[in-house]
């Protein structure tokens, strides 16, 4: 187990992760208190959201490797499009959005983690997606942060002087300083407040390492995925950045990215022919990560908590 922080051991992750993973399976036959069936599909949907999300962080602060990443930001994103199409029958507005970032400090970083995941591992097309919920819901146009997260990327969006919250201060204005000096100072500014700022914000997770007992807890990890973001897209030096909650190691997986034709979460469904010969894992079996040569069949694991069998490609060493 080669953990990015340090409150987590291995006995906690494993225990976590089935958790996480199994979630949905757990709940198959059985109905959540709710005053009717459209609220009770929006609770249990957001559930399952919640569940994808601390099973992305957690797996990363784990230790393990970026490119299991995908699959797990795929599902995450999946699951924000079913919450929001259930909030939206249960409130009957079709654009409500998943995520209210301009009341509550701790949606909005949930949004910007997100979006700044999306453009660290280079998935464009589920950057795509989980902004048009956002955009859609009349969020678009009104955040400078969030807007400079996405401008890079998807062209057409404004330049704004305005954000929601305060805290994100330090890190808008790493951004715009023409001094490269001041850009990395106010970059270890954000790390350095980031933590302690949600200490004093209505949040689920802040402190949670101190509750852990044996191996139950609700801690899947602290990380300030926009700051490492921000210093990919605008070229900040973050080499004397090494604050806890800073992934290092993620800013350089984006800048070493090499696009190729297999990028894009490359995948292959259970039962069809492989692609390409190379390594592939899936997350439907523990340790699955194995060499398959160009036109094999690709094995399905029946009775997984994860559900159907998909192979991500992993590199060809």
């Amino acid at each position: 187990m080669n953990r990015r922080q340090k409150f987590i051991f291995d006995s906690y992750y494993q225990k976590s992760i089935k958790l996480y993973d199994e979630t949905e399976s757990r709940w198959e036959n059985e109905t959540m208190q709710a005053d009717n069936p459209a609220q009770e599909k929006a609770l249990r949907t957001g559930y399952f959201k919640e569940s994808a999300f601390n099973a992305l962080l957690i797996s990363y602060t784990a230790g393990e490797p970026i490119e299991t990443l995908l699959p797990r930001l795929e599902k995450l994103i999946t699951c924000y499009e079913i919450y929001q199409n259930a909030l939206a029958l249960e409130d009957g507005e079709p654009d409500i959005s998943p995520l209210a970032i301009d009341d509550w400090p701790e949606q909005y970083e949930e949004c910007v983690q997100v979006i700044s995941l999306c453009i660290l591992l280079h998935q464009k097309d589920l950057l795509i997606r989980f902004v048009n919920l956002i955009d859609r819901a009349g969020y678009a146009h009104e955040d400078t942060l969030y807007e400079d997260l996405l401008r890079k990327i998807l062209p057409g969006r404004p330049d704004l002087d305005e954000w929601y919250h305060e805290l994100y201060s330090p890190l808008v204005k790493a951004i715009y300083s023409d001094d490269e000096k001041e850009a990395s100072d106010l970059l270890l500014e954000y790390c350095k407040e980031w933590y302690p700022a949600f200490g004093k914000l209505q949040t689920n997770w802040h402190d949670s390492h101190l509750d852990i007992e044996d191996d139950d807890g609700n801690y899947v990890g602290y990380w300030a995925f926009e700051a490492a973001a921000v210093a990919f897209l605008y070229g900040i030096d973050d080499r004397k950045i090494s604050h806890m909650v800073y992934p290092k190691d993620l800013v350089e997986y984006a800048r070493n990215y090499q696009s190729s034709s297999s990028s894009q979460t490359s995948r292959v469904d259970a039962g069809k022919p492989c692609i390409k010969s190379g390594f592939w894992f899936t997350p439907a079996q523990n340790d699955s990560r194995r060499y398959f040569n160009q036109g094999e069949i690709m094995p399905k694991f029946d009775n997984s908590a994860w559900g159907d069998t998909i192979w991500y490609w992993s590199g060809e060493e």
